[in-house]
């Protein structure tokens, strides 16, 4: 039999991802429940292992499952022959992506002039002001600031910028989502399965926000998904020139991708070195070619990045977004016992974060105290900031522990309540019982809505958490949930001896940059929710020849 799984006699990876799933719950708890973690508490230490045990049995009977059923699958195969499937005509394709487009744009009519959110304002600002700095990615700051700034000189109104740049934005991810589904069409997916994932790329809300929102998080997350398809359909091809001319596609995908987030790069980064080192120490072949479409969009990269930079004088010096965990690591500290720092460790302290700003601390979110954050300080001397850092970490290592977790646990605990900016007040409302999402326009746009129930409900998945407390429910909305069903299908994966499964390595690296990030939002995770039913299928329900 090809490629099939075996029988993998050991059980370390269900224990292993038994044991992350059950210390996740029971520590995400109490995070969600007490703002930190409680190592003395009995009924955790029981609930671990028994969460890990029932979670390691269910996770290796749906592996013998899986076992079976690619024994069946083979068997079939030999008695009726291997099939062969085609994707999408142009006129399919056509057709296609604009179903998906259509169900986005009447939201995108309810919502109009769509969701301008999430910094808007300040890159557009940039380029009414013509004052750029790195903070954000200049190529999104271009596209979304220029489409503004232009629409407005040429018609006196800000919203038919901000609609058109949406509307493109759109059709763009649209058309991206129809070439996931051309994809699955290729692998065999059927009709019912790729009308219900049709379905979900266009109605499902949580990545309608992304695909009508102007934050660079939506294409950011399907230009990662679509660099990892492209990957493992250049794992397929035989012939050169198809390779050639797939290596092209993907090199293209890989630098916007980059170009859309700073994270991305240093992913990607990341994910080229391993992957590098695996093919020339392994006995894979084109290996020259391998190597050079994974060195080639970095180098792209660099170049682009660097003269869209020196073309608009952009500043750049900004250190806190690097310094996320340990701002707010030694902040913890400080805020809740700053009897324990010496006369000289607070002034060392206070070169980097005043008083004030040490008094703005909160356990979910670090904005404020990046605001504050002295850059200049810490270019003049870094090395007083990471000893200081190191010598209160060695004294207070669960203080620091509690201090990462609780801007982070929401991406591993399914039941995180997405809240991060309660009592945050912004342009048209005030944050109470949910910031699932920023649902508002962001000035100079002002939102004048077609379809008054779209906007309603809408309003209400952002900014009420009721979905988030509904059971079962809920968990299509986590973006936890889609973590951990993302973890097991990799493994899944793995356990068979899918060697196509290696691109999706990137997007585990991407995953672990966020942990590093100012706090748990959905957007910094949406490209989960495109991943899901794409390996579902692969994994799970394709024919396994």
């Amino acid at each position: 039999m090809k490629n099939q799984m075996s029988r993998n006699k050991t059980w370390l990876l269900p224990v292993l991802f038994g044991v992350c799933a059950s210390v996740s719950l029971v520590f995400g708890y109490q995070l969600e429940s007490a703002d930190h973690i409680d190592l003395s508490d009995r009924r955790a230490l029981i609930l671990i292992p028994v969460f890990a045990v029932i979670t390691a049995l269910l996770v290796r009977a749906s592996w013998n499952g899986l076992y079976r059923k690619i024994r069946k699958d083979s068997q079939n195969e030999g008695l009726a022959g291997e099939t062969v499937y085609k994707g999408y005509n142009r006129s399919d394709y056509f057709r296609t992506w604009m179903f998906i487009a259509a169900l986005n744009f009447i939201v995108l009519l309810g919502v109009y002039p769509g969701f301008f959110v999430y910094d808007a304002q300040t890159e557009v600002i940039e380029v009414l002001s013509r004052s750029f700095n790195t903070h954000h990615p200049l190529l999104h700051v271009m596209l979304l600031g220029g489409s503004v700034a232009f629409f407005h000189k040429v018609t006196g109104s800000y919203n038919l910028g901000i609609f058109a740049y949406i509307l493109a934005q759109m059709l763009v991810m649209t058309w991206i989502f129809t070439y996931f589904l051309n994809f699955l069409k290729k692998h065999g997916a059927g009709k019912k399965f790729r009308t219900v994932v049709a379905l979900f790329f266009g109605m499902f809300p949580t990545i309608v926000m992304y695909t009508l929102c102007s934050c660079k998080d939506g294409l950011f997350s399907v230009l990662l998904v679509l660099t990892v398809v492209l990957t493992i359909e250049w794992e397929e091809l035989k012939g050169r020139g198809e390779k050639r001319r797939k290596a092209w596609q993907i090199i293209i995908s890989a630098v916007f991708m980059m170009l859309f987030r700073h994270n991305g790069f240093y992913a990607y980064l990341v994910y080229a070195v391993i992957v590098i080192a695996a093919v020339f120490f392994g006995k894979k072949r084109d290996k020259f070619h391998r190597a050079t479409f994974l060195i080639a969009p970095v180098i792209i990269y660099f170049i682009i990045n660097s003269a869209i930079g020196h073309a608009f004088a952009a500043e750049s010096g900004e250190h806190q977004e690097m310094l996320t965990v340990p701002i707010q690591q030694i902040a913890r500290v400080y805020y809740y016992d700053s009897g324990s720092f010496s006369d000289e460790e607070k002034e060392v302290l206070h070169k980097y974060l005043s008083e004030e700003a040490l008094s703005h601390y909160t356990p979910r979110i670090s904005d404020i105290l990046k605001m504050y954050f002295d850059n200049k300080a810490y270019e003049d001397d870094k090395a007083s900031f990471w000893k200081l850092w190191l010598d209160k970490g060695m004294k207070n290592p669960i203080s620091y522990l509690n201090g990462w977790f609780l801007t982070s646990y929401g991406y591993w605990y399914p039941g995180a309540v997405i809240n991060v900016y309660q009592g945050n007040t912004v342009f048209t409302f005030t944050y109470t019982d949910s910031s699932y999402f920023g649902y508002e326009v962001e000035l100079p746009g002002e939102r004048h809505s077609f379809i008054p129930a779209i906007d309603d409900f809408y309003r209400k998945l952002s900014i009420e958490k009721f979905q988030q407390n509904i059971p079962v429910i809920s968990l299509l909305f986590s973006p936890a949930a889609y973590f951990w069903l993302f973890i097991y299908l990799f493994l899944t994966a793995v356990v068979r001896r899918d060697m196509k499964i290696y691109p999706w390595l990137l997007v585990l690296l991407v995953w672990l940059t966020v942990l590093l990030g100012p706090t748990y939002l959905v957007r910094y995770t949406i490209y989960l929710w495109l991943c899901a039913p794409i390996l579902v299928y692969t994994v799970l329900l394709r024919k396994h020849r």
